[in-house]
């Protein structure tokens, strides 16, 4: 999850798959890290991630361009860094790349 406004990196957790389960999940973590319950988010076509928003009441809009573009810029970066470091790990356990990406997204927050 990425603010628009300010490009920092919210909340991130990867996983192998999207599913409405993990979405779920996902948008309860947001929650309890931050006060989104006024925000609009921004999502592509992907029907997890607006069932989560439905599910936890928050409101979202689907939006191809605009906001959302800074964001997928944001998200071409981090995709662009990690394709590195999956390079790298290719054989590291998935909880071992989900700490990384959480140490990255930490640290992307202190430069912007």
């Amino acid at each position: 999850a990425v603010d628009p406004d300010t490009n920092e990196l919210l909340h991130t957790k990867l996983e192998p798959v999207r599913t409405n389960a993990l979405a779920h999940a996902f948008f309860g973590e947001l929650r309890e890290k931050h006060d989104v319950d006024d925000a609009v988010f921004l999502v592509d076509g992907a029907a997890p991630l607006k069932d989560a928003c439905q599910r936890h009441g928050l409101d979202f809009r689907y939006e191809r361009h605009g906001n959302r573009n800074s964001v997928e810029r944001v998200f071409r970066e981090v995709k662009r860094r990690t394709s590195s470091f999956s390079n790298c790990f290719s054989n590291a356990e998935r909880e071992t790349a989900d700490d990384w990406l959480q140490s990255f997204a930490f640290a992307w927050n202190q430069l912007i």
